[in-house]
């Protein structure tokens, strides 16, 4: 049971900076007992790996605060995510410290594939959410958004290791989070998109009658929404 938590709360981290809980696990398992990895996967903590995950940590950091460019980091990471996740979770599961079942270690396949959904799944709401945080602050929220998402990957990856029974309840947090942003930036968008209609009809309206479009009117109510 803990180690099924450690291994979801770990690729859940993964499915929303693919390389944070990859360093902490590479860390931890080298430099403490709280992880031991299974022979077949030591190389996560590895000095090459660990080295790699850091360089391509510190390039995220940067691409996914850039409005547009956090668009296009996402969809290359829909393939390193899950990866990634997969990893984690048949790798932390099956750490010998971690549970006394030998399930996961004895069934990495699985444990892989449920870290590569569970990955997934959160990427595809963080990558739902992103375009709904930059439409309703006209991109000015990404870095804050991104900087949440680091800060939860973090977190939760410790979380995930030392207080497992946790990982449920940010679980629930977290999907709770996503559908709030989705769903109010659809309506900020159907607001945006009703109020432009109703400018363009007043403006046809306007030359029907001969007068000059008020074009400020249109300005005004755009600042004042915003």
């Amino acid at each position: 049971m803990l180690a099924a938590l450690t291994g979801a709360g770990l690729s859940a981290a993964a499915g929303l900076n693919a390389f944070i809980p990859l360093l902490i696990v590479g860390l931890t398992a080298r430099f403490t007992h709280i992880i031991e990895l299974p022979a077949n996967l030591m190389w996560l903590e590895s000095w090459v790996t660990i080295v790699i995950a850091a360089v391509f940590l510190l390039a995220e950091l940067v691409l996914d605060k850039i409005p547009g460019v956090d668009h296009i980091n996402d969809l290359i990471q829909s393939a390193v995510r899950p990866l990634v996740g997969g990893v984690i979770f048949a790798a932390t599961a099956a750490a010998s410290e971690i549970d006394a079942a030998h399930f996961w270690g004895d069934n990495p396949l699985v444990g892989g594939i449920i870290g590569a959904v569970i990955a997934g799944l959160v990427h595809t709401g963080k990558a739902a959410a992103r375009p709904a945080v930059n439409a309703a602050t006209g991109g000015t929220g990404a870095p804050v958004a991104s900087f949440a998402e680091d800060a939860t990957s973090v977190g939760l990856s410790f979380v995930a290791i030392f207080i497992p029974l946790l990982v449920v309840v940010i679980f629930v947090a977290m999907g709770f989070a996503v559908y709030r942003i989705v769903t109010t930036g659809r309506r900020r968008r159907r607001h945006r998109e009703l109020r432009l209609a109703q400018e363009r009809l007043e403006r046809e309206a306007e030359q029907e009658r001969g007068e000059r479009p008020s074009w400020w009117r249109g300005r005004m109510r755009e600042k004042s929404g915003s």
